[in-house]
């Protein structure tokens, strides 16, 4: 089965990519019903659909398409016919109620826009219409499919726009697997300059500990934000007080999601609590696909996030005091936090990195025409100066009770930015997925790992790790593939590596440190997955990132939509009971 990010790739680029990554002939359409039309200057070319529907079937060229089909290497014409059938896994019903919300109708109006169609006034209901059959044809939403359904009998395809297109693409891919090979290299570096001592105590981080643990469920108010927060509580069950681990979710998932996460920290005597940020879980983004708000995510969110995080803590302090329920089981001078993707965010937030939310406006205008889809959650924050009122300086998360931070696949290089993340003093492991098209690694973590002048800071890169490898799938979900391959030994990594880290960190035992090294990254990796752990990295050594390319709004508006899509069949599959 071909992985939901190779299949998702054709989607991020819009629905109008037609060979996603041919690097001579590569053809952008917008679409037609029966024939798509192929210029280039002087050049033109029609295609009938017929002809690319026999070729997606067979294998082999026919009429017209014998002529793009000279110009393409064997390999690229594979490409394109993986990518004609492509499937994307989601619900129509679903899919139907994003394209009636606001950002579902601006997509359909951008995408409106592109076609150079025969059809003299091509309505937005009609283009609708048209995606919506698409998505319910029996090989479901597809390129083929939605090809069929498009009104009118031809378009035309501007070719020479197209190669600009799939160049700027190959230009960020080029620089990002430049810039992860030189993650792989200096990891390589440091196993060699520092082996692991021998012997190595036989200790394997990558399952659970010795302590057995038990779980509570609190609900908190916070009433002066009328918040409530409802908190997954593992704890230990030891003679003295345990380190503190508060560990927050990512957008649109819940705080299932890293219960596996929570659970291997409470086995090596971790307390690990899990709040649920009401503002960005996934009641949240059923909200938003369905129409109930126009909003990703509230603005707010981007300060209440952090805030919920404290909150917990404030009330953890007072649950530890005497003949409150907690007495003698939680240790508030060693405490860590975690956090996945806006989660990421949170923790960074926290750790001492000062949000800039109205210096990232002006670069918000421009958020379309970029293929790091994570700042479409980002720019939702430029909004939150006039927002608002009740904090004297709405920037100060931090919180002085957090001695260490682990950012998993964050996003934040917008709304933080070199001079805000220098500022964290504490020490930061940050987990990165090589293969991450919501938070591209380069622009999200490698960049934003050399930004940091914390002495103890740690990036590990799991090589093929998607944005979701980190964490928990639903028992018999139909659209595994969103964590890539081999998820399973992803999370065994993520948990090694954040025991390790929070041992030397946090809870002060120092013999953990050889297991947070390359030497021993190197050691728990293998096929198909494996990871690299390095230290340092220079900023110097990397080709500065450009975000903005020619790529219409529109066409990253429904790479998102559709990741979101998948993600609410997700969470409408998984088993929200914690085992």
């Amino acid at each position: 089965m071909k992985t939901f990010r190779k299949k998702l790739s054709l989607w991020r680029l819009g629905l109008g990519l037609f060979v996603g990554s041919l690097p001579t002939f590569a053809v952008r359409p917008v679409f037609g019903a029966e024939h798509i039309s192929l210029s280039y200057g002087v050049f033109q070319q029609s295609i009938s659909i017929g002809a690319l529907e026999s070729y997606a079937a067979t294998g082999k060229p026919n009429g017209a398409f014998m002529a793009f089909a000279h110009f393409s290497k064997p390999d690229q014409l594979m490409q394109l016919r993986q990518i004609l059938t492509a499937r994307v896994p989601l619900d129509s019903d679903k899919f139907r109620q994003f394209l009636h919300t606001a950002i579902g109708e601006q997509f359909v109006r951008d995408l409106a826009g592109l076609i150079q169609s025969n059809e003299p006034q091509l309505s937005i209901s009609t283009l609708r219409s048209a995606l919506i059959r698409a998505s319910t044809e029996p090989g479901g939403l597809t390129l083929l499919n939605v090809l069929r359904q498009f009104p009118g009998d031809s378009v035309e395809i501007d070719l020479a726009r197209s190669l600009k297109l799939i160049a700027a693409w190959q230009t960020l891919m080029n620089q990002t697997s430049q810039a992860i090979a030189q993650v792989d290299q200096k990891a390589k570096l440091e196993a060699a300059t520092n082996p692991l001592p021998s012997p190595l105590p036989s200790l394997d981080l990558q399952y659970q500990g010795s302590f057995t643990w038990e779980h509570q469920t609190l609900t908190l108010t916070d009433r002066t934000r009328n918040r409530t927060i409802p908190v997954d509580l593992y704890l230990p069950l030891a003679q003295t007080p345990r380190p503190i681990i508060v560990i927050s979710h990512g957008y649109g998932t819940d705080r299932n999601s890293l219960a596996y996460l929570a659970q291997h920290l409470a086995s090596y005597g971790f307390v690990t609590a899990i709040p649920e940020h009401r503002g960005s879980n996934w009641q949240q983004i059923r909200a938003w696909l369905t129409g109930e708000t126009e909003a990703l995510t509230p603005a707010r969110e981007f300060i209440d996030r952090p805030l919920d995080v404290s909150y917990v803590l404030d009330e953890l302090e007072r649950l530890s005091q005497p003949k409150q329920r907690l007495q003698g089981r939680l240790n508030l001078q060693q405490v860590g936090v975690i956090g996945q993707s806006f989660g990421g965010y949170t923790t960074l937030a926290l750790a001492g990195a000062t949000p800039r939310f109205e210096q990232h406006g002006t670069y918000c205008l421009d958020w379309q025409d970029s293929f790091n889809l994570s700042l479409m959650l980002q720019c939702e924050a430029q909004t939150l100066p006039q927002l608002i009122t009740d904090r004297a300086d709405p920037t100060d998360l931090a919180d002085s009770r957090v001695k260490a931070a682990i950012a998993i696949s964050p996003v934040g290089s917008q709304i933080f930015g070199q001079a805000s993340l220098s500022q964290i003093k504490i020490p930061v492991l940050m987990i990165a997925g090589s293969a991450d098209r919501i938070a591209p690694v380069l622009s999200e973590q490698i960049k934003p790992f050399t930004w940091l002048t914390t002495s103890h800071k740690y990036l590990a890169l799991i090589h093929e790790g998607t944005h979701f490898s980190s964490i928990a799938p639903a028992a018999n979900s139909e659209v595994v593939p969103l964590w890539g391959s081999d998820p399973a030994s992803a999370r065994r990594y993520v948990s090694a590596l954040s025991t390790a880290f929070l041992q030397t960190y946090v809870a002060d035992q120092p013999h953990y440190r050889p297991y947070l090294s390359a030497a021993y990254a190197a050691t728990i990796g293998q096929d198909p997955l494996s990871v690299s752990l390095v230290r340092s990295l220079s900023a110097a050594s990397f080709t500065p990132v450009s975000h903005r390319f020619p790529l219409t709004g529109s066409l990253i508006i429904l790479g998102a939509g559709t990741q979101a899509l998948g993600f609410v069949y997700f969470l409408k599959t998984r088993n929200r009971s914690v085992s």
